[in-house]
């Protein structure tokens, strides 16, 4: 299908999308209609029959865009899932955690740092701390949706500033396509310090947890669950019945399986078993990976030594276990159905009405100051990653494009420009409803994706905003990291006191000896 050039109005089908979503509350009808809008700006445009052109252009692309690889992954993990529930592995880390995890501050730091450790993917990153935590959450009457707030905030930031992980070889390959860096790994390294919204935003999980930072709808969603009311707590949760004969390693080892064979499968699909010897390394292999292809083999792997601990132990039947798979697999298809419709809503944004060069045309055109690029940037990153719920998208198309406009402009700031690029993608991945990670945080947690979305966004404005006062004093000071991050840093826990002393004035947030 030929692109058309459709100028503001590309921007149209996701901002119809997003603000139906947050209104109706209806997710799968929002993103069907931003769909369809789009094919039909496309099917005027391009003089095409209204009514079949816009119908035949949805579905033509839908079936383009889907990515089989991470719906097997979601659906083989959600039958892991099921089954390491059925076994008595949540259970029965549910029974020891209770003994050792016994204040909610204590079970929030526990999710944080748990988010923190699986930096190698973000998809695997969400429905791995999801799966073992909530039970742990749930006994302490942590809602849901802060449970969602958790994973997303550790997900996809830590994997940016991961070195050594599937987002880093994604930078990496657009650096090098701009052929401006020697090195596009070193180039990635020195953006680390500079990506202030993963590093603030991995902050304020930290203090949300110690603090029990609540306002917005997460206040509300806190006093629902004082109330007994946790959120929208998965079915497996309510009707299976577990095994009583189940340890903690039925849930560890297939866990511990899953991420030892995710990162076998980023070394054999990098070629570090190849014949070229420039993937002959670690770094190398995982550069020239595919992440989803490895997560799938990793979760049938995993599924695998599930069926071999579980069934001839006979902690689980051969008829239970299988049942219980497709059980498992169930309960991920509403997240896969959104998944589905976000690609397409972003291919339509992306393949048929020309978002990016629309975007591009913004930012060459503009005649911006030097010293506003960095903020500039990171606005335009964080609107268009909002507005296609892509952060990889995001970064691929401005990446090319900031690199000469920052060399021209005052090459001081091509590091923190490039910086900027990356947290306004990020930003726009954690908060945009049509998110991939947004959408499996709320999968891998059990909580309604459109409360998942409310009660967060708050909370990531608030860092959002600390990080363009950053990168206005990053601009103002000629790149000074010392002087940028320490405003960003002052502007974040301005933001804080001053939101906790509205919310303890409004009873919404618990004392700090309450939560000790």
């Amino acid at each position: 299908m030929d692109a058309y050039n459709a100028g503001w109005l590309s921007i149209l089908p996701p901002i119809i999308a997003i603000v139906l979503a947050l209104w109706t509350k209806e997710v799968f009808f929002s993103l069907m209609l931003g769909i369809l809008s789009g094919t039909f700006i496309y099917a005027v445009g391009m003089d095409l029959n209204i009514l079949m052109g816009t119908v035949e252009t949805a579905f033509a692309l839908m079936v383009k865009k889907v990515d089989f690889d991470i719906i097997m992954f979601c659906t083989l993990l959600g039958a892991l899932v099921y089954v390491v529930y059925l076994a008595g592995g949540s259970k029965a880390y549910g029974r020891w955690a209770a003994k050792r995890i016994r204040t909610r501050r204590a079970a929030m730091l526990s999710s944080g740092a748990l988010g923190l450790g699986i930096f190698i993917d973000d998809y695997f990153s969400c429905l791995t701390v999801g799966t073992v935590m909530s039970p742990v959450t749930d006994r302490v009457g942590i809602p849901r949706a802060k449970l969602a707030y958790l994973i997303d905030s550790t997900a996809a930031p830590i994997c940016i500033i991961a070195p050594v992980s599937s987002w880093a070889a994604a930078v990496g390959s657009s650096l090098a396509a701009t052929g401006a860096f020697t090195s596009d790994f070193a180039a990635f390294v020195s953006t680390i310090p500079w990506n202030f919204y993963a590093l603030l935003s991995i902050l304020m999980v930290f203090i949300v947890a110690c603090t029990g930072l609540d306002f917005g709808p997460m206040a509300r969603a806190e006093a629902r669950a004082k109330q007994g009311n946790l959120g929208d707590v998965r079915e497996v949760e309510k009707d299976a019945r577990p095994s009583d004969k189940g340890t903690m390693a039925e849930m560890f080892i297939p866990i511990l399986a899953l991420i030892v064979f995710a990162v076998l499968g980023l070394m054999y699909s990098g070629g570090y078993w190849g014949k070229d010897p420039k993937y002959h390394t670690f770094i190398g292999a995982l550069g020239n990976a595919s992440a989803s292809k490895a997560l799938v083999w990793a979760s049938f792997g995993a599924l695998s030594v599930a069926f071999l601990q579980f069934v001839p132990r006979r902690l689980l039947s051969m008829k239970t276990f299988l049942d219980g798979c497709m059980d498992g697999m169930k309960t991920m298809m509403p997240a896969n159905v959104i998944l589905v419709l976000a690609w397409t809503l972003s291919g339509v944004c992306r393949d048929l009405l020309s978002t990016p060069a629309f975007v591009q045309h913004a930012v060459s055109a503009g005649g911006m100051p030097a010293a506003l690029l960095p903020a500039c940037v990171f606005v335009i990153a964080a609107f268009l990653s909002f507005s296609t719920g892509t952060a990889w998208g995001t970064f691929g198309i401005l990446i090319p494009i900031v690199v000469p406009v920052a060399q021209a402009l005052d090459p001081q700031l091509l590091v923190v420009t490039l910086s900027a690029s990356l947290a306004g993608s990020v930003f726009g991945d954690h908060t945009s409803p049509i998110s991939d990670t947004t959408i499996l945080s709320s999968a891998g947690s059990g909580c309604s994706h459109i409360e998942h979305v409310s009660t967060q966004i708050p909370y990531a404005l608030v860092v959002a905003a600390a990080c363009l006062a950053g990168y206005v004093a990053a601009g103002l000071t000629g790149g000074s990291l010392l002087a940028s991050f320490g405003t960003a840093l002052a502007a974040l826990v301005a933001l804080v006191l001053v939101l906790r002393a509205v919310s303890v004035h409004r009873g919404d947030t618990a004392a700090p000896a309450k939560e000790a």
